[in-house]
């Protein structure tokens, strides 16, 4: 086993690290307090991401979440896109997570679009940027109570329903809507579907105010008599009641640990910056032993400790994906792990730090608010922890919930 990063994407890591540091940081504190403005400097870096997602391996934004990896001459499976986007949102968070989450084309709605999209679908949808929206206001975490309907009409289909808290729903080209066909089948009746923005009948109602991530937007949007083209249905339309609705949750095998990784890059920030704070205060290099250490030392050292482990769990999830290997138990417990850790890190580093960490002077403050939201959307811990006990225990939704 393997716990270092492949060098291959050692210059895709140091790419994002800089961006991070000169674009994303200096403007951090700026988007946040001007919540529901788009910020214009992401328009030079989305069209730099875009060069370097064309014809490379993966980069850092959820477009190349493929869940495929790359074969070389021997029939083995190297590490490929989800692994190198992984890597790649951690140093981007590292800057700035909601100014990540706005970036232009790297929605997670792309990465729904890889995930499900057949071969036509994904030379169309190309270079879109697509928002995901599941959540509606009589369905949370359970997504298969999802009420927006689907209905078949000619080369059509009718939605109706309301969506909220649609990350970049205001801004994107395109939203992914989760709808149902046929409400009396449940779950396996559940289709994602592209709807352009400017479609009729479909409308932004209301942009949220947030605790954190507030370069983002986040849209309410209602759906009434919105006439989509059949062919904006991801993947295969048939209802296959034994399937489930396995393909639509694939997205989540693919955006989970894209999430967890926006943790482990919020907390590490967290991290960094502590230490520098208290840098007087702590033995270089570790060298303490953890009996004579103090408190502030201790925890610090508990906390690295228990990133690394978040680390090695999301780069596993992912790992998995690029070798095509089933990775929904995976993927939830790097999601609920880097999740918790990421809450908790940053949390403790502003009381580490005291009144430094709490001001607007340091970011501190504003990762521990950023933080919060890493630990909700994409499955809620509580979720992610029902999700892994279903797989342990070989149990089904109705048997556990």
């Amino acid at each position: 086993m393997y716990l270092e990063s492949p060098k291959k994407f050692n210059m895709l890591v140091e790419q994002a690290h800089q961006v991070a540091l000169n674009v994303l940081r200096p403007v951090s504190r700026k988007y946040d307090k001007a919540e529901h403005t788009y910020p214009k400097e992401l328009d030079m870096l989305a069209s730099l991401l875009d060069g370097m997602n064309e014809g490379a391996p993966g980069s850092a934004g959820a477009t190349s979440a493929t869940g495929g990896g790359a074969k070389d001459n021997t029939g083995e499976i190297k590490n490929g896109a989800n692994l190198s986007t992984v890597l790649g949102v951690i140093e981007m968070c590292w800057g700035d997570c909601g100014l990540l989450l706005a970036m232009p084309r790297q929605g997670l709605g792309n990465a729904a679009i890889a995930a499900v999209a057949n071969e036509e679908q994904l030379e169309r949808f190309k270079g879109t940027w697509a928002a995901m929206a599941i959540t509606e206001p009589g369905c949370g975490s359970d997504s298969a109570a999802i009420r927006t309907t689907a209905t078949k009409d000619g080369d059509d289909y009718i939605l109706n329903g309301e969506k909220i808290y649609v990350t970049s729903g205001a801004r994107a080209d395109s939203v992914v809507v989760w709808a149902t066909l046929d409400k009396n089948i449940g779950r396996a009746a559940i289709k994602s579907f592209v709807v352009k923005h400017g479609t009729p009948g479909m409308q932004v109602t209301r942009l949220e105010k947030k605790l954190g991530i507030k370069a983002s937007d986040t849209a309410a949007i209602t759906f009434t008599d919105c006439r989509v083209p059949a062919a904006n249905l991801l993947g295969s339309p048939e209802v296959d009641v034994q399937k489930g609705f396995a393909g639509v949750m694939q997205t989540f095998d693919n955006t989970r640990p894209l999430v967890a990784a926006m943790a482990l890059g919020v907390a590490r920030a967290s991290l960094d910056r502590t230490r520098e704070l208290l840098k007087d205060h702590l033995s270089p290099n570790y060298s303490k032993p953890m009996l004579t250490a103090s408190h502030a030392e201790a925890t610090l050292n508990r906390l690295e400790a228990e990133w690394e482990a978040a680390k090695l769990l999301t780069l596993k999830a992912a790992w998995m994906a690029d070798n095509k290997i089933p990775n929904s138990k995976e993927a939830s417990m790097a999601k609920a792990k880097a999740g918790r850790v990421g809450n908790e890190l940053t949390l403790k580093c502003v009381e580490l730090c005291g009144a430094v960490g709490y001001l607007e002077d340091e970011l501190l403050e504003k990762w521990a608010r950023d933080s919060k939201i890493l630990d909700i959307f994409e499955g809620t811990q509580q979720i992610q922890l029902l999700i892994i006990a279903r797989r342990l225990l070989n149990k089904t939704s109705a048997e556990l919930k």
